[in-house]
């Protein structure tokens, strides 16, 4: 048998079957398994007998295993997780201004093949897609992490490693099992998935109708900026990706939001600001300003700095004039190296 969260509940219901146990308690064992973020407690639970103990003789439940935990001054905590095949994959858990609560943020890739020149995460290399499992399994771990400091995992963004929509496959058939009631009960809205503007894959994702959000990294108001940070630019146009995240809101009423990194002397000019503003005109959409965070020389060689305060507060106040709904994104876990554009196997080895 697979991992258990890699099956489904039909696959499971047959197995049972195939054990000679009633395929209704394939239910009943998978929401137990979801509710304890991976674990189940088995005492208490109605299940036959004989069932855990054949469940055991197959081996873990789970195919990861948490190989390094760091964690943050302001309480970011990063999980690396070694699967199966030994290849690892990193995950982040980041608190919320409640204390009771928390985000993640997973990834769909080991590595990334996008060559975005400000990512550490490129810089690597592209390994292999993640299964809908070792989706599944990073958000398990990132509820037990949560529940251990006291918090809910409220809300998941799929902005960590990879490209989700390279393995939209993947990420199409793991976002049910962390939002539906019987499963990880996260819920539809609270998921978002990300993406350097692959316009096929937003096209597909607004065909999947999961009524989850949207976040596009733009990074340059221009085809020539954005192309020079991102090498899907020279591909998919600003006004290509944009017109993919109108169809995209159209199709489903969740407002788009728009990332934007500011890098000094690069994309954070006013008349950026102002061509920026002139892109996103009276379209309902969010951007998240982004502060850089270091990631070292980049690809390129080059060595990129973080826009001073004053710029970033210009370039703000120039959407804002033009009617832009824009707003800074806290940066979170820098000293970790957990922040955006930040993660990568520093411990694979």
């Amino acid at each position: 048998m697979s991992f258990l969260a890699e099956v489904s509940e039909e696959a499971l219901r047959r197995q049972l079957q195939g054990w000679g146990f009633r395929p209704s308690h394939a239910g009943r064992l998978l929401r137990a398994f979801y509710a304890g973020g991976g674990e189940v407690a088995w005492d208490g639970l109605a299940l036959p007998a004989g069932l855990r103990a054949r469940l055991e003789a197959e081996g873990p439940l789970l195919g990861s295993r948490l190989q390094a935990r760091q964690a943050a001054a302001d309480g970011t905590v990063k999980l690396l997780l070694r699967l199966a095949d030994g290849r690892t994959v990193e995950s982040v858990l980041m608190p919320d201004y409640r204390e009771d609560r928390a985000a993640g943020c997973l990834s769909s890739q080991v590595g990334c093949a996008m060559g975005c020149d400000f990512c550490a995460t490129t810089q690597g290399g592209f390994e292999r897609n993640l299964s809908a499992g070792e989706i599944t399994e990073q958000f398990l771990a990132l509820r037990r992490e949560a529940r251990a400091a006291g918090r809910t995992l409220q809300t998941i963004v799929f902005m960590g490693m990879g490209e989700p929509m390279l393995n939209l496959d993947a990420v199409l058939e793991a976002l049910p099992r962390l939002a539906e009631n019987r499963l990880g009960a996260l819920g539809w809205r609270q998921l978002t998935v990300s993406t350097v503007g692959v316009v096929p894959g937003i096209d597909r994702l607004a065909e999947a109708n999961l009524n989850v959000h949207l976040a596009v990294s733009l990074h340059g108001p221009d085809d020539a900026t954005r192309a020079g940070l991102i090498p899907a630019g020279r591909r998919y146009g600003v006004d290509e990706v944009l017109a993919a995240a109108d169809r995209y809101q159209a199709r489903t009423g969740r407002p788009v939001k728009i990332q934007y990194c500011l890098l000094q002397g690069v994309n954070d000019a006013p008349e950026q600001a102002r061509l920026l503003a002139a892109r996103m005109g009276t379209r309902r959409m969010h951007v998240n300003l982004l502060r850089y965070n270091p990631t070292g020389l980049s690809l390129q060689g080059r060595t990129y700095a973080a826009s001073p305060e004053e710029s970033a507060a210009a370039f703000a106040a120039i959407l804002r004039r033009h009617g832009v709904v824009a707003h800074f994104r806290r940066p979170r876990g820098r000293d970790i190296d957990a922040a955006c554009g930040q993660l990568r196997e520093r411990l694979a080895g």
